[in-house]
């Protein structure tokens, strides 16, 4: 055994949660993990009550410089005391069917799986998803601390597992965009975030990513996946997300453009 890594106690839990002006959330979101053997809240210089309220269910409570999604999640796992790790972001809230059946499986020492995906149960303007693609909408949120990492994308970072990824059978409360002004007030950073992603990563635009990848999109979650169902919430929802693909590679043409000028100017001044 390396004696400079810590011995994690493999039958507790660590839950962790990233916090930026999250007031309205973090109460009811921490209350439903307050069966953890810990939590470990890192926020981002909130300037509401959030710091406050999150002291009051634990003392794990850091505050630091914005570094990036993946940058908070990863310092949050690095203070993990446990084997067992629950990520929860703040909108979001474990049922009690879904506490006892994590209970059930960190006390069972026969578990091969590493890490474990959760269905989503999203509610979008006050209405229950239940189509366009976002049900079930599984993700990976309980995992083993030593074989998992999130990677370094800037927005909807995903947990890189080592090993193998099990099921778990009851939902994950989601309580997404409130009101369309909560929406929009993401939209512009998330879009701005994922172009970045995508340049830094060779992607380069063409016509195809904004007028074909949008209406697409529109047509999988509206009809395919009968985000009709869902009435005006389904619609709603099915345009914001092709405004959000339409929006992200616009972005991605501004960066390609900028970097084209920037690149033309220099050449001339040679």
């Amino acid at each position: 055994m390396n004696p400079s890594k810590p011995q994690r106690d493999r039958h507790k839990l660590s839950v962790i949660v990233i916090t930026f002006n999250e007031e309205r959330n973090i109460v009811e979101c921490l209350q439903s993990v307050s069966w953890a053997d810990e939590i470990i809240v890192v926020d981002a210089n909130s300037t509401d009550r959030t710091v406050e309220l999150a002291k009051q269910f634990t003392p794990r409570v850091y505050v630091k410089e914005w570094l990036g999604f993946a940058a908070a999640k990863n310092f949050a796992l690095e203070q993990a005391a446990n084997e067992w790790v629950l990520w929860l972001d703040a909108d979001e809230r474990a049922t009690p069917e879904l506490a006892g059946e994590i209970q059930h499986i960190i006390q069972n020492s026969s578990i091969i799986h590493k890490a474990f995906q959760v269905a989503r149960r999203a509610y979008f303007l006050g209405k229950w998803i239940k189509h366009c693609g976002w049900y079930p909408g599984y993700v990976v949120r309980l995992f083993r601390r030593e074989s998992a990492r999130f990677n370094d994308s800037r927005v909807h970072e995903k947990l890189e597992i080592d090993g193998s990824v099990g099921r778990l059978k009851h939902d994950l409360i989601h309580y997404t965009d409130h009101n369309l002004f909560h929406y929009f007030s993401k939209f512009n950073r998330y879009t701005s975030l994922a172009a970045q992603d995508l340049w830094e990563a060779g992607k380069e635009f063409s016509l195809y990513d904004v007028l074909i990848r949008p209406l697409f999109l529109f047509f999988k979650m509206y009809i395919l996946r009968r985000g009709f169902l869902d009435g005006m919430h389904g619609l709603i929802l099915s345009l914001l997300s092709s405004a959000y693909v339409f929006t992200k590679y616009a972005k991605l043409w501004e960066l390609q453009r900028s970097s084209e000028t920037t690149g033309s100017s220099s050449k001339q001044k040679l």
